[in-house]
């Protein structure tokens, strides 16, 4: 005959909560911001292949902190999801309310259901069109998705981040001055970034029905000089 030990269920939660919240914190912070053209996405990466902000689909991108491997599975779960969506159905079909809604459930699950929660964060990024708004979706480590209106950090500072963001930033500017307030917002007073360190990624229409696209350090030191 075995023992049973009893855990009350919300410290249970809030255990979980801290173990996801401590690994999220060591992940450095991203940005998502709507430009006047498009969405930027900007976080601070000094890997040159592990990327942490990538396509989705036509329309959508995803950014993710934290434990690589855990973000990097739901980025390609994302992708199995939209090119399923839109074979069944049709390419217009697919939405990132739809997508970070997908993503919340099964982070949600996880957290409720699993000894370990995911220690992940999410961006999710829409370019809006005739039929959709231009859309910023966050999704927490326990399933929560938030609607942001006009921009949206994740990762280890990100309420700072966001403060020193909200500072220089209160509308829709251009893609030039949105680049500079999110690196001016990553970095502080104290410290600097070089170019090379920066991961960027974009969501802008060009004509063509892919509409990501990954930003050069060339590009990105010319938008900040």
């Amino acid at each position: 005959m075995s023992n049973s030990f009893y855990v009350n269920p919300e410290q249970l939660v809030n255990d979980k909560a801290q173990f996801a919240q401590k690994g999220i914190s060591r992940g450095k912070s991203i940005i998502a911001a709507i430009y006047d053209q498009g969405v930027l996405m900007l976080g601070e990466n000094t890997s040159a292949s592990l990327n942490k902000i990538s396509e989705i689909y036509d329309r959508i991108a995803f950014a993710g902190v934290g434990k690589y491997n855990e973000f990097d599975r739901l980025r390609e779960a994302g992708i199995r999801w939209a090119d399923n969506t839109g074979y069944v159905y049709s390419r217009e079909d697919v939405d990132a309310r739809a997508l970070a809604n997908f993503y919340a459930q099964h982070i949600g699950d996880v957290f409720s259901e699993g000894m370990k929660p995911l220690e992940v964060e999410i961006l999710v990024s829409q370019l809006g069109n005739e039929l959709r708004p231009t859309k910023i979706y966050r999704v927490a480590y326990e399933g929560t998705i938030s609607d942001e209106p006009l921009f949206a950090v994740v990762g280890g500072e990100a309420e700072e981040v966001k403060r020193r963001f909200a500072l220089t930033t209160s509308s829709v500017t251009s893609l030039v001055e949105t680049v500079k307030s999110a690196v001016l917002a990553l970095t502080g007073p104290d410290r600097t970034l070089a170019v090379e360190d920066l991961e960027v990624g974009i969501l802008e229409d060009k004509g063509s029905r892919r509409t990501f696209q990954r930003l050069s350090d060339d590009r990105v030191r010319e938008l900040l000089s």
